[in-house]
């Protein structure tokens, strides 16, 4: 199986986990470009086109005049993103046989980078899926790497035995050819809700809490049958078998919340 989850808006500078090795970005050249186009940009720019405060515009314009500095800066994404998926995640008691496993089998998104792999090195920055950049032809991010993500995105989870989980947020799906996605290979995206009164409802932080924390069971007990993971919990959260279906496994928390 292969994991797809959502890149953070916040972002690290710096990693102290040790990590087994570092790898190129398999779009990093596309990175750079889309970065030097963006170096242009000014903080009031920058404000304007990420629809950002005052602050932030600051900081990210700073990122993006350091982007193709010094290399050793870069660290691994799976330590970059500070988001509160990357934070149920738990990297900081992985070991080199966790972090490996998770090379092969969890992809990332990037509006910058594309697509991801756990050990990419790279750097923070900001960008936003609605962003039109001069040198994609005034595109969209999601439209702009649409054509060059999906034949990869396919094959490597055919790679992985033909079966995505996947448990990036909807947006993400505008990354790609999400139809030919789903006509080339099995996409499980599991729910997770809470049961209030007699309804249920999805409460986005525990969302993405019970993403990060799946991501991490599937890694931490090498997941590779899909029937497994019906198997996980999480603070209350467990799987209910009459809301779901084989592609769509619904995990319930019933609580007063």
């Amino acid at each position: 199986m292969l994991i797809f989850i959502s890149c953070a808006k916040t972002m690290a500078s710096k990693c102290s986990i040790h990590v087994p090795s570092l790898t190129l970005p398999l779009f990093d050249s596309e990175a750079k470009a889309n970065a030097m186009e963006l170096i242009n940009y000014d903080s009031d720019d920058l404000e304007k086109l990420l629809k950002i405060n005052s602050s932030l515009a600051a900081e990210n314009r700073l990122r993006y005049i350091d982007f193709l500095s010094d290399d050793k800066k870069k660290i691994p994404a799976l330590c970059a993103y500070t988001g509160a998926v990357f934070k149920r995640i738990g990297i900081s008691d992985f070991n080199d046989a966790d972090f490996e496993y998770a090379q092969d089998h969890l992809r990332i998104s990037s509006f910058l980078y594309g697509l991801l792999r756990p050990l990419d090195a790279i750097k923070p920055y900001r960008l936003e899926g609605s962003v039109r950049l001069q040198r994609n032809d005034d595109k969209t991010m999601f439209d702009s790497w649409k054509p060059v993500i999906t034949d990869l995105f396919i094959e490597e989870i055919k790679k992985q035995g033909g079966v995505l989980v996947n448990l990036a947020s909807t947006e993400m799906q505008s990354l790609f050819d999400w139809k030919k996605v789903l006509s080339q290979v099995r996409v499980i995206t599991p729910d997770f809700q809470v049961m209030k009164g007699d309804k249920l409802k999805t409460i986005v932080i525990y969302a993405k809490m019970c993403r990060g924390e799946m991501t991490r069971y599937i890694i931490k007990n090498r997941i590779e049958d899909a029937e497994l993971i019906k198997d996980f919990s999480y603070d209350g959260f467990a799987y209910n078998e009459h809301l779901s279906t084989p592609d769509n496994p619904v995990f319930v928390l019933t609580a007063d919340v």
